[in-house]
């Protein structure tokens, strides 16, 4: 239901503002910047409250406000007519910002779904067993890749053969049935998993506090928790504790945002986790930027389509191949060959930019098409639609004729060839690199899950979630900067520098935690592992 409705929102937005972007790029700018802003509450949040309690409110918040959404959306396809003559259109315009609004508050409880079950919950249902740990997390993602391409697909066939509005209400009716199952399977699962029910004092709240004023305080934990019984036996005056709590009720989301950030700049795990973030400052994925490119130069629709179902089953080879290594090699050395091969199969795209066919061009500014727009009033560009089909259609037999004689004699049909030879390379390297790709991120998640303690588990995953937004937005806006095709080729080598200076962060922590034994890749032993790593990543050996 979550991965129908992501898919699904974006195209009834698009359908509704009459076929422009303007209100998905709103909304993507509203979820990136609330994730990117509300993420260390969340997670404290999640830290807080007991994991029944977490699981089952975020369940159930995330599937109402897309239920809701839904109806809405219903609505506003049935009544936009009448809408737009209404307050001269500003109901309408209201609607718009409501259903923006809904679909915000799932995105954010569906956040907190994900760091709870798949942060915190795998690693006490698998208990000590790491190796158990790695396979739920492998299994997770398999199942999450299959879902990416299952449900864009069923909701894709359901507004082609019948309609928007049709598809809203298929979309509620399925988050309906899919909660009622969800919230009996969670119950179930906390039912036969009695840890579950245990979880880290309230108390342990102050630790994290603590730790960040200062973690070489004099102060010892012991004497720390005294003074906080102390004070809680005491209770003070009641006049003051009014003023705090008064003060502090303001000051809290602004304490918990800064102590959150500076837990996980402490944690052992945070170039790790920084790296894992700058894979997300990238063109280089199979979103609406390299997709509306791919257009550009010519694939079709259903190559596309192709093209993502390969990169899903790569995918799916990098969780197998993560599970195998993690075996072999250990845990960090696994991410650090996940990092090399992604790297090495994105070489494929920077040599694509400078191929014949790339649309790069060093003359153009890359700031000419937005400078143009907003100084000098010139309109949209266009592009005719049936132009792309007759490009891709007539240029697959001759890029294979082209690779075999590149002698041609019709001078018309030389430059046919040419768009397939750029954007294949580009995407063969983005294909080939999801392998590397889902190995280092399951890599990084289970080190968060082995490293991060259980008191402060909620609160950093959810600043690493702010911290793969705000790259994630910072890639956004790096397209709005420089949207004409002629730039691509440079935001490419941009997207392939912040993937390298990712895994440059990963090397570096890797080198810390495991020394001179790096690049000695054998099975790990857990008996040996206090012997060859520091004492905060004994884990992850």
């Amino acid at each position: 239901g979550d991965r129908m409705w992501h898919f699904a929102v974006s195209v009834f937005l698009v359908e509704l503002y009459g076929n422009s972007l303007l209100l998905t790029a709103v909304y993507g700018l509203v979820v990136a910047g609330s994730v990117l802003l509300l993420g260390a509450l969340i997670g404290d949040w999640v830290d807080k409250n007991s994991r029944l309690k977490v699981a089952q409110t975020s369940l159930i918040v995330q599937n109402s406000s897309v239920i809701l959404c839904g109806v809405i959306l219903m609505i506003i396809f049935l009544f936009k007519t009448q809408l737009l003559t209404l307050y001269h259109g500003w109901l309408l315009t209201l609607c718009y910002i409501l259903v923006i609004t809904i679909a915000n508050i799932a995105n954010l409880a569906s956040t907190a779904t994900a760091i709870t079950i798949q942060r915190d919950w795998i690693v006490v249902v698998a208990g000590e067993d790491r190796s158990k740990l790695a396979d739920m997390n492998a299994t997770i993602r398999r199942i999450d890749q299959l879902t990416n391409i299952l449900a864009p697909m069923a909701v894709g066939q359901i507004m082609t053969f019948g309609s928007p509005m049709i598809g809203c209400g298929f979309i509620s009716g399925w988050n309906l049935m899919s909660m009622c199952v969800e919230y009996l399977l969670l119950w179930k699962v906390y039912q036969k998993t009695p840890t579950l029910a245990h979880k880290s004092a309230k108390a342990e709240a102050s630790e994290l506090k603590q730790l960040n004023v200062k973690k070489e305080s004099d102060m010892k934990p012991a004497e720390g928790v005294q003074l906080i019984i102390e004070k809680d036996v005491a209770g003070f005056e009641p006049q003051q504790e009014k003023e705090v709590g008064c003060a502090a009720r303001i000051a809290e989301p602004f304490i918990t945002f800064r102590d959150g950030w500076v837990a996980y700049y402490n944690q052992p795990v945070f170039l790790a986790g920084m790296g894992l973030a700058f894979l997300y400052m990238t063109v280089l994925g199979f979103d609406c930027i390299t997709t509306g490119y791919a257009y550009t130069q010519g694939l079709s629709g259903s190559v596309l389509s192709l093209l993502m179902g390969a990169s899903a089953v790569t995918g799916i080879m990098g969780t197998v191949a993560f599970t195998w290594l993690r075996r072999k090699c250990g845990l960090i050395r696994t991410g650090l060959i996940s990092g090399v091969a992604q790297f090495a199969c994105l070489i494929l795209c920077v040599v694509s930019v400078f191929m014949p066919g790339s649309p790069m061009d060093l003359t153009v500014s890359p700031f000419a098409d937005i400078s143009a727009r907003l100084f000098e009033n010139e309109p949209l560009p266009t592009i005719a639609s049936p132009e792309p089909e007759m490009i891709f259609a007539t240029g697959m037999p001759n890029l294979l004729n082209g690779s075999v004689a590149p002698a041609n004699s019709d001078p018309e049909m030389s430059p046919e060839p040419v768009p397939l030879i750029s954007v294949s390379l580009l995407f063969a390297g983005v294909i080939a690199a999801r392998v590397g790709l889902w190995s280092f991120d399951l890599t990084v998640t289970q080190l968060l899950q082995e490293n991060v303690i259980e008191s402060e588990r909620g609160i950093i995953n959810g600043v690493q979630n702010s911290m793969n937004y705000l790259l994630d937005l910072l890639h956004f806006i790096m397209v709005i900067l420089a949207p004409n095709p002629e730039a691509f080729g440079l935001l490419v080598l941009i997207s392939v520098s912040f993937v390298a200076m990712g895994h440059i962060m990963y090397f570096r922590f890797a080198q810390k935690s495991l020394g001179k034994q790096l690049f000695v890749c054998h099975t790990p032993d857990p008996k040996a592992a206090p012997d060859s790593s520091p004492p905060g990543n004994t884990s992850t050996v």
